[in-house]
Formats: C-alpha cells, sequence, structure tokens
C-alpha cells in the first residue's frame, strides 16, 4: 500500500509517517518502481503500535525502547513494567503541575472584579513576575 492508504490504515499521518521513518522509528519502507513508498501489514501494525504509545503520552525515546521490547521475544516484562512506571511518575509529575498552574490562575481570576476598570491582578502578576518579583495578594 501507500503512504496515504498507510496513513488511513493506522491513523497515522503521512507527515508523521515519513517523520518516524526519517528518526528511525519506523524502518525505511521499500519504494516502488516510481519511488514511491510502499507499506505492508507489519509496518502499520507497528505505526498503530506507535500511535497507541504516543495517544498514553510516551516520549519518542520511549516508544523506541518500547518499540525494541515488544520485538525481543527474549523480554522481561518487567522491563516493560518498569519502563511504564516511571512513565506513570512523570505523569504524575506534570499533572502536579498543571494543577499547580490552574490553582494560581483560579486564584489570579478571582482577586480580578472583570469590570471596566483597568486594574487587573492578573496582569500584575505576570508583570511583576517578569520583573523578577513576586506579587503577593495583588
Amino acid at each position: 500500500m501507500n503512504i496515504g492508504e498507510a496513513a488511513k490504515a493506522s491513523g497515522v499521518s503521512a507527515k508523521m509517517i515519513r517523520h518516524y521513518e526519517s528518526i528511525g522509528l519506523l524502518p525505511a519502507s521499500p519504494r516502488s518502481e516510481g519511488g514511491y513508498r510502499r507499506y505492508d501489514d507489519k509496518s502499520v501494525h507497528t505505526l498503530r503500535f506507535v500511535r497507541r504509545a504516543r495517544n498514553l503520552g510516551f516520549s519518542l525515546d520511549e516508544i523506541r525502547a518500547l518499540l525494541a521490547l515488544w520485538h525481543d521475544r527474549e523480554r522481561a516484562s518487567a522491563d516493560v513494567k518498569a519502563l511504564t512506571l516511571r512513565h506513570i511518575d512523570e505523569l504524575d509529575r506534570r499533572i502536579a503541575e498543571l494543577a499547580a498552574m490552574r490553582d494560581t490562575l483560579r486564584q489570579l481570576s478571582e482577586a480580578c472584579s472583570g469590570d471596566g476598570r483597568p486594574d487587573c491582578p492578573i496582569l500584575a502578576d505576570f508583570e511583576n513576575a517578569a520583573a523578577g518579583q513576586a506579587c503577593h495578594g495583588c
């Protein structure tokens, strides 16, 4: 199948397929006589694997490691679990950071009267941060 068909079958855009090939995440595809990329079912299966891992937030390096483990029939499932647990720890860290951002923005928005006056505690906080100052209770 051509790259468009592989993209449709895998749910990965043609642009990303080319990118994954360029970084070695997907083996380079054979070419037709006309120079077009050709993909088989195995390639589509790998692309679906990559798409699922990306949808779960794994980085490209983590996906590279997962693919290596997937292809290694002698792998220990403990290795897969360890990689996954490290990813969960990173997700927990990012969730905590996002929650802290949300809480800060909520506090700033609650301090803002939201009326026609130009005074704005939200912008004052940003300005103070830009000046290297903390804005406590603006």
